[in-house]
């Protein structure tokens, strides 16, 4: 690739359809579970995937795994993982609260080259302040020391969660006008490092040097003096949506907040796929992004420094919106306003549309008719 051409994911290493379909050949690889529909521990069939629901009695259990992926590799560079347990901690409890799970329980799994007993307590604590984030026990975990296989140091966990019996959030009540609400990303997140590290590639930028863009600072996790510099900013950790999102769900479910908990139709983690996401909530309808949040500075920069057109950026990041609650339009304003005195940033971004099962944005070279 020429320096003139643009970068994209795939060029990067990251090829969204391939992986897609690499996950719909393993699924379909899979066995079905051998515990008989209704028993303790059977599977429940929910669409959407973000996470896994099987039965427990008079409750459901859901499960999501996920890692931190290659941020890790900026996290390592700068010797900086204080923040990386958090990000693992975001990508697991996050897609629980998409089906309406309180999150309980963490696991995680450390993979290294070698032992490092000051690494580990770093990662100990970060992961510890996961957990107080996402009021959540960690019930422990597994440490491998994989010379040969690893080159440096990856970590992931799972995450336990549970919700009453018939009150997980599925899409399925989702229509044609209801409303989109845009909970604000604390930044990049944990996705779309591959094309991120491309970009520091063909720019050069440096990232123990100032951010080469104007940030607020009180949206960064400090851990240099001075100006913030380009390294802090990429590795701002993970917003954790449990306060408020799982709050939200709860008081709906006791009607004690400020919608029922049937107004409440469906949420999007807006992870890998970026707005693409947004189709796994319901197999025809469509969504309309009319105002979309506003996007924090290294998101232009990465689209200006590695030439991204605005579709790929949309398909990759989350452009400053990290979670979507869709929401009945008789609700929406006094969901808005409860979710704003928790959140501030939250705004009704778009609405369903009965147009067909794609994704259409007020900048229109963004559309996905698939995820």
């Amino acid at each position: 690739m020429s320096d003139d051409e643009g970068l994209d994911y795939a060029s990067s290493g990251v090829d969204i359809d391939l992986e897609a379909k690499s996950v719909a050949s393993l699924i379909g690889a899979l066995s079905q579970s051998v515990r008989p529909s209704g028993s303790l521990g059977s599977p429940v069939d929910l669409p959407g995937g973000f996470g896994g629901l099987v039965e427990f009695g008079d409750n459901l259990l859901a499960l999501a795994t996920d890692g931190v992926g290659s941020k890790l590799q900026i996290a390592n560079e700068l010797e900086q993982l204080s923040g990386v347990g958090i990000d693992c901690m975001a990508m697991n409890v996050n897609d629980l609260l998409c089906v309406g799970a309180e999150p309980l329980a963490f696991v995680d799994y450390v993979a290294t080259p070698k032992p490092d007993p000051a690494v580990h307590a770093v990662l100990g604590a970060s992961l510890a302040e996961a957990a107080s984030r996402a009021r959540v026990t960690l019930a422990g975990g597994e440490t491998a020391s994989l010379p040969g296989i690893v080159k440096e140091l990856d970590l992931s966990g799972t995450a336990l969660g549970w919700l009453p019996k018939d009150a997980a959030i599925t899409g399925v009540g989702i229509q044609a006008g209801d409303q989109l609400i845009g909970l604000p990303s604390s930044g990049i997140h944990s996705n779309g490092y591959s094309l991120v590290r491309s970009v520091l590639e063909k720019s050069g930028a440096d990232l123990r040097a100032a951010a080469p863009f104007e940030v607020e600072e009180s949206r960064i996790e400090r851990f240099t003096d001075g100006a913030v510099t380009l390294g802090e900013v990429l590795l701002n950790p993970t917003r954790i949506y449990v306060d408020p999102v799982y709050d939200l769900i709860a008081s709906a479910r006791v009607g004690e907040g400020p919608c029922s908990a049937t107004d409440l139709r469906g949420i999007a983690h807006i992870t890998g796929g970026g707005l693409s996401n947004l189709l796994r909530l319901h197999g025809s309808l469509g969504y309309h992004i009319s105002d979309p949040l506003p996007s924090h500075p290294e998101f232009d920069w990465i689209a200006r420094e590695g030439g991204v057109d605005a579709r790929e950026m949309a398909r990759t990041f989350n452009l400053g919106m990290g979670m979507v609650l869709v929401v009945s339009s008789n609700s929406a304003d006094s969901l808005l306003g409860w979710l704003t005195e928790r959140l501030p940033g939250c705004a009704v971004v778009g609405e369903v549309r009965g147009h067909g099962r794609r994704v259409t944005h007020v900048d229109e070279r963004i559309e996905f008719d698939h995820y």
